[in-house]
């Protein structure tokens, strides 16, 4: 059976920070900017957690659908770093919020950044072995909040939340994918608020895992051209600067192109994919699929174009699979649901309130009641949000927050 994706929507919350500010504000050293390339970085609120922005990302998708097609969904996957208990999954609590059918396989799935793809890729495969259901992928995080240091200017925060069914926005192909893993400890996160994070070791390893994916993909298919083969990339994107040199670095060791050559290709096949991550920053599981949600939306490709999409996470697993793009750029935009557009902005002063309470709702938390009245600002938009409204006995309990609450 052909499987693919029948729509994608996105959620990075409604606050932002300026990039540029927080650099100045924390005393960094801004000619590293233009390696980083960001130019937003999005902020979560302490009433939000990954079950909210998971609900947030999928409800245009499930709004959309009508009652007989709601009903063919039948696996939710949630793929996260940032989970809420350590049995219980967060998809049991999106799946009852988003009022999914009870005939519907539900699991979380944890594989550092990598766990997004490997949601998508196994939603797939699951898909084509069950030929009229559909299966909705949701991958996102809220990363442990870390102030000073030049990794605070990449973290973000949000969820994409992709539905696998018929091949409509674009195809996908199970089982044509090339892996490539090996246990490091580039990164891990031994507690809910502690990252650890070996930057130079990460660095290598997702060179090392590029090149090894796509010669797996390419032994899988007795051969393959980086260049020829795809009108697009769409890579896992710690900061866009990280991908910018790691295209660079592997077309330099495949095609042996000059500087010229490789900045040509970047604009034309990759710049599109970084639109969405410079403005979000990195939201780890979900970062592959915001690059590729990015490619979709603002490249405009041919019906029949393949993307080459590559997905590393930290510990360390990869994969390198193709997407083919079967709708035109207008029938494609319709089933493309962006990140909202009004988000607000942050001053420093408000941004730094706000990371001083992100650890107040992190897995192991018995009790709290969150201030919603204080993030009423923040909260108010034309369309309702989900957010997390309390938490007892470890139980949370979310609500709708509209404009008149």
């Amino acid at each position: 059976m052909a499987v693919g994706i029948e729509a994608i929507s996105a959620d990075t919350g409604p606050a932002y920070v300026d990039v540029a500010e927080l650099f100045a504000a924390r005393g960094l050293d801004t000619t590293r900017m233009s390696n980083l390339m960001m130019v937003q970085k999005a902020v979560p609120l302490p009433c939000e957690d990954v079950v909210s922005y998971a609900v947030n990302a999928a409800w245009p998708i499930v709004a959309s659908l009508p009652p007989d097609q709601l009903a063919t969904i039948q696996t939710l996957i949630v793929a996260t770093e940032t989970g809420i208990d350590m049995a219980k999954s967060a998809a049991t609590y999106v799946h009852r919020l988003l009022e999914l059918p009870r005939e519907c396989r539900l699991f979380e799935i944890k594989q550092a950044c990598y766990a997004g793809t490997a949601a998508l890729v196994s939603a797939a495969a699951l898909v084509a072995a069950s030929p009229h259901s559909r299966a909705l992928v949701i991958a996102g995080d809220l990363p442990a909040p870390q102030r000073g240091g030049y990794a605070e200017p990449s973290q973000g925060a949000g969820a994409v939340a992709i539905l696998v069914g018929r091949p409509i926005i674009a195809a996908l192909h199970p089982g044509e994918g090339g892996s490539f893993s090996y246990e490091i400890t580039d990164f891990f996160r031994p507690l809910p608020t502690v990252d650890r994070v070996d930057v130079d070791l990460s660095l290598l390893s997702y060179l090392d895992c590029l090149l090894g994916a796509f010669a797996a993909y390419a032994a899988r298919r007795g051969g393959a051209d980086i260049v020829a083969d795809f009108a697009a990339l769409a890579m896992h994107t710690p900061f866009p600067g990280m991908v910018k040199g790691a295209h660079r670095t592997m077309l330099r060791r495949l095609t042996g192109d000059g500087p010229a050559t490789i900045e040509k290709d970047f604009d034309a096949r990759v710049a599109a994919s970084l639109i969405l991550p410079q403005h979000t920053g990195n939201i780890y599981a979900g970062s592959t699929q915001l690059a590729l949600l990015s490619a979709l939306a603002h490249n405009d490709l041919d019906i029949g174009a393949r993307i080459g999409v590559f997905s590393y996470g930290g510990g360390c697993a990869s994969e390198f699979h193709p997407v083919t793009v079967t709708s035109g750029p207008a029938d494609r935009h319709a089933r493309l649901h962006l990140p909202s557009a009004t988000r607000h902005r942050l001053d420093i002063a408000s941004y730094d309130k706000i990371v001083e309470h992100l650890g107040d709702t992190v897995l192991g938390v018995r009790d709290i009641r969150l201030p919603l009245e204080q993030y009423a600002p923040l909260l108010d938009s034309e369309t309702p949000r989900l957010v997390l409204r309390e938490i007892s006995d470890y139980h949370r309990d979310y609500v709708w927050w509209e404009r008149e609450n």
